[in-house]
């Protein structure tokens, strides 16, 4: 790989679009040099409702990391999302060419192409398909099969569809904004790549992606995705309820949920027999300085986060239970479940977990990079510092790795527009 290639991550969720702009060395390094993130507009649960005002949102977020890296983008890797996603495992065999028995690269190539021949409506088409593990005469486990020596080279593979005009959208709005599309990648996928360590896919874990509109589940055994799933419901429903419970605007609403999310927990003090008791002033949540337009008395943080919160997030994490029984993997993740996205600080949200699901809980923060890490040091910012570790990855490495579904759409306007950008200082 070149010194210095640049990689770009333009990460597309339903509340907000964060770009992510850096320099990968020859150290397999990432320095972030530019990050920008805008509030979505034109995108709901993860999928494009209005192309215009999205790529006014996606320019704006691109233009600002521009700015900040000094650099011109021309092309970038994307994130995609939706309860149109949806994954199977396949299985591919096919007969070693060499004469010698010997397994080339371009055996590896044909096991995973006829992995991808699978059924699929003409609605669908496939996203990635990432090799699991690797069979040669029926030793199974194999990781690596180059310049091994055998007679038949099977492969098990994890594929994720998604639905080809959500897809043909996300690329059409990249398109207008004047880039090409490195490849469009899964954001659960994406996020595992930031946030997990090797050890956690190795032995079996749980990533829950919890972002705005959508919460992602992505669940890995012995270090490879094995299922990949997507539920309709994210932060934003818990947006709603406190704005139906307390009759205020959505935005007032948000405000409230973050200074609950990020206010400390309640004093505990002991009374005259040794026994902890709440502080009571400690419990209600100062609203004078959240810059709120409505007439709001002192509310409760219990009331809210009891009565409101809780019972919305309850709901969630059920959801996410029914999928993972549905995937008949629960028994295999003994690293147990890691939240990330920015519904996974959502006051009370890592406790549930741990009582819902009975397993292993935790928060899951970008790591990895360096440069503006400050940035993106939150698990809001996962998805997208995962792009572009996925990209590095993907620059660098071969059909081994997980193959990315290429899809691109240039025109004369396109090309027009990049023209006009590699002027541009």
């Amino acid at each position: 790989m070149p010194k210095d290639k640049i990689i770009t991550g333009i990460d597309i969720g339903s509340s907000k679009i964060t770009t992510i702009i850096a320099q990968a060395t020859e150290a397999s390094k990432l320095n972030i040099i530019g990050v920008s993130s805008v509030g979505a507009r034109g995108l709901k649960k993860g999928q494009v409702v209005d192309i215009e005002e999205a790529v006014k949102a996606i320019t704006q977020s691109l233009e600002s990391a521009e700015r900040m890296a000094g650099y011109s983008v021309g092309s970038a890797f994307i994130s995609t999302d939706g309860t149109h996603i949806e994954s199977q495992n396949s299985k591919g065999v096919v007969a070693v060419s060499s004469p010698s028995g010997e397994i080339s690269e371009e055996d590896v190539i044909r096991v995973v192409e006829a992995a991808r021949a699978i059924s699929l409506p003409s609605s669908k088409e496939i996203l990635h398909v990432i090799p699991r593990f690797f069979i040669i005469d029926s030793q199974s486990g194999i990781k690596d099969p180059i310049g091994m020596t055998g007679v038949r080279l099977e492969v098990e593979t994890h594929i994720i569809t998604g639905a080809t005009t959500a897809l043909r959208n996300i690329a059409k709005c990249a398109s207008l904004v004047g880039i090409d599309v490195d490849g469009l990648v899964f954001s659960g996928l994406a996020g595992a790549y930031s946030v997990l360590t090797d050890t956690e896919r190795e032995l079996g874990v749980i990533l829950v992606d919890f972002g705005g509109g959508t919460t992602d589940i992505t669940i890995f055994t012995d270090g490879a995705p094995v299922h990949s799933a997507v539920l309709p419901i994210g932060a934003k429903n818990v947006t709603n309820d406190l704005a139906i419970g307390l009759r205020v605007s959505l935005e007032s609403a948000e405000k409230i949920k973050l200074a609950l999310s990020s206010a400390p927990k309640i004093a505990v003090e002991m009374d005259e027999e040794g026994n902890a008791q709440d502080k009571k002033e400690s419990d209600k949540l100062d609203l004078a300085g959240l810059g709120i337009e409505e007439d709001l008395r002192n509310i409760s943080k219990k009331t809210l986060t009891d009565g409101i919160i809780k019972p919305r997030l309850r709901e969630i994490i059920n959801m996410v239970k029914l999928e993972i029984q549905k995937s008949n993997y629960a028994g295999l993740t003994p690293s147990g479940v890691v939240l990330t996205g920015g519904g996974a600080q959502t006051t009370g949200m890592m406790d549930l977990a741990r009582q819902e699901l009975g397993m292993p809980v935790r928060i899951g923060s970008p790591m990895g990079a360096t440069g503006l890490v400050e940035e993106v040091s939150s698990p809001a910012s996962a998805a997208s510092l995962g792009l572009v570790v996925y990209g590095s990855q993907f620059q660098t490495d071969d059909v081994r790795l997980p193959l990315v579904g290429r899809i691109q759409i240039k025109g004369a306007v396109t090309r027009g527009l990049g023209w006009i950008k590699s002027l541009l200082p």
